[in-house]
C-alpha cells in the first residue's frame, strides 16, 4: 500500500489516504516519491481558483528513485540508460501532440487535452497514484524523466522544481536575458527567486529584486540570489519602493522586468519600472486572481513588448535539470527549501500560505 495527500473537494482540507500500488503500465514506472514540492499553484487548486476534478492526489513537482520501469522503458529523455534505483525527476505534464498547438503552432504547453500530474488526472481516472504528494507515482507513457544529476541534493534540486523549467521556458522561448542588461524581478517566491538566478546566469550586470516578505528577501539575499533586494510587499508607501526600484536602475528603467507576484496589481506597477524600448515578461498570473487596472499609455509611450509565458514542457524539464550543477554552484539552493513529512501537509500548506516558509517540501521515506 502507498500513503498520497487527497484534495477530496474543492475549499476542504486535504487528507492522508492509502491506496495500492500498481505495477509499472508499458512504457511507464513506477516511482518512490522521496520528495514532493508544494508550489503555489497547489494552494489555488485547493481554493478553486482552477477547474479540476476531484478526488484528486495533488502534487506535481517530484524527486524520486525507480522502483519499476515498465517494458519499453530503457533510457531517460536525454537517451541515459533508467535502471531500477535510479534518482529521477519528471515533467508534470504531458502534451497530446494532435491539437493544433501541438500540431501546428509548435506550442505544446499550450496542449488543449494536457494531462497534468496532481492538477488533473483524478483518481477516478486511471491510477489512483497520479501525484507526488505520495509515498509513491505511477507515471504514464510519454512522461519527459529525467535522471537526477548526482552531485546535486535532492532538497537542492527540489528549491526550483516547477519555478525553474517555467522560467527556463520563459527566459528561453519568450524573452532571454542579453548580456549586460538590468533586469528587475517582481515577486521573492520560488519563481521570482528561479527568474532572479537564471538572470544573473544569462549574464545581467544587474538583477533587482522588489518583493517581500521582508524574511524571504534576506533568505534570497542569504543564497546570492539577487543584487538589490526591496521590500514593497510590507511598505506603507509602495510608490515609494516603485522609486527605490527605478533608482536602482539607473533612472531610466530596467531592461526587462519580470512579473512574477502573481497579484494582478504587480501588472501595472511593473509597466512604469522598464526603460522606454525595453520588455516586460509576466510569468506571475497562472491562476485567474482578478483583474487589474493599468495605464495603456505606459506600454505605447514607453514602447514596449510585453509577453506572457504559460508553464513549461518537458524540454524545458530537461534543461532545468542540465543547470542544476551550475545553478547549486553558484546559490545556495537547499538553504531555500524546508522539508516536511507526509503526514504533516496540512502544516505544510499553511506554511505555504502565511509565507513563512520559501519552499515547502514534503518528503517520504518509502
Amino acid at each position: 500500500m502507498g500513503r498520497a495527500v487527497v484534495l477530496e473537494e474543492v475549499g476542504r482540507p486535504t487528507v492522508l489516504r492509502e491506496f495500492g500500488v500498481p505495477g509499472a503500465p508499458a512504457g511507464g514506472a513506477v516511482v518512490a516519491c522521496g520528495y514532493g514540492g508544494i508550489c503555489g499553484t497547489d494552494l489555488h487548486l485547493q481554493q478553486g481558483h482552477l477547474p479540476v476534478p476531484t478526488p484528486l492526489v495533488l502534487g506535481h513537482e517530484g524527486l524520486g528513485t525507480v522502483r519499476e520501469l515498465g517494458p519499453g522503458l530503457t533510457h531517460d529523455a536525454t537517451g541515459a540508460p533508467l535502471r531500477e534505483g535510479d534518482a529521477v525527476m519528471w515533467a508534470s505534464s504531458i502534451a497530446c501532440g494532435q491539437c493544433p498547438p501541438c500540431r501546428l503552432h509548435r506550442e505544446p504547453t499550450l496542449c488543449e487535452n494536457r494531462r497534468t500530474y496532481g492538477v488533473n488526472r483524478s483518481i477516478t481516472d486511471g491510477p489512483a497514484l497520479s501525484g507526488s504528494w505520495a509515498d509513491h507515482i505511477v507515471l504514464q507513457p510519454g512522461t519527459t524523466l529525467v535522471r537526477a544529476p548526482e552531485d546535486v541534493p535532492p532538497p537542492a534540486a527540489m528549491a526550483l522544481a516547477c519555478a525553474g523549467p517555467t522560467v527556463v521556458h520563459a527566459l528561453y522561448e519568450r524573452r532571454p536575458v542579453r548580456l549586460g542588461e538590468t533586469v528587475v524581478v517582481q515577486g521573492s517566491g520560488p519563481v521570482g527567486l528561479a527568474a532572479a538566478a537564471f538572470a544573473q546566469l544569462s549574464g545581467a550586470a544587474k538583477v533587482i529584486v522588489a518583493g517581500g516578505p521582508a524574511g524571504r528577501l534576506r533568505l534570497a539575499a542569504a543564497a546570492g540570489i539577487g543584487d538589490v533586494h526591496l521590500d514593497i510587499a510590507g511598505a506603507a508607501d509602495p510608490g515609494a519602493v516603485l522609486d527605490e526600484v527605478r533608482a536602482a536602475t539607473g533612472g531610466a528603467g530596467a531592461d526587462l522586468v519580470i512579473e512574477c507576484a502573481g497579484v494582478p496589481a504587480a501588472v501595472a506597477q511593473g509597466l512604469t519600472l522598464a526603460r522606454r524600448g525595453g520588455s516586460y515578461l509576466v510569468v506571475g498570473q497562472y491562476t485567474d486572481a482578478g483583474d487589474t487596472l493599468l495605464n495603456p499609455h505606459q506600454i505605447v509611450h514607453r514602447q514596449l513588448d510585453v509577453i506572457g509565458s504559460w508553464a513549461f514542457s518537458g524540454a524545458h524539464l530537461v534543461e532545468y535539470v542540465r543547470l542544476l550543477p551550475a545553478l547549486n554552484a553558484r546559490f545556495d539552493l537547499a538553504s531555500l527549501v524546508t522539508e516536511f513529512p507526509l503526514a504533516e501537509h496540512a502544516r505544510a500548506l499553511a506554511a505555504v500560505a502565511d509565507g513563512t516558509v520559501m519552499k515547502a517540501v514534503l518528503t517520504s521515506t518509502a
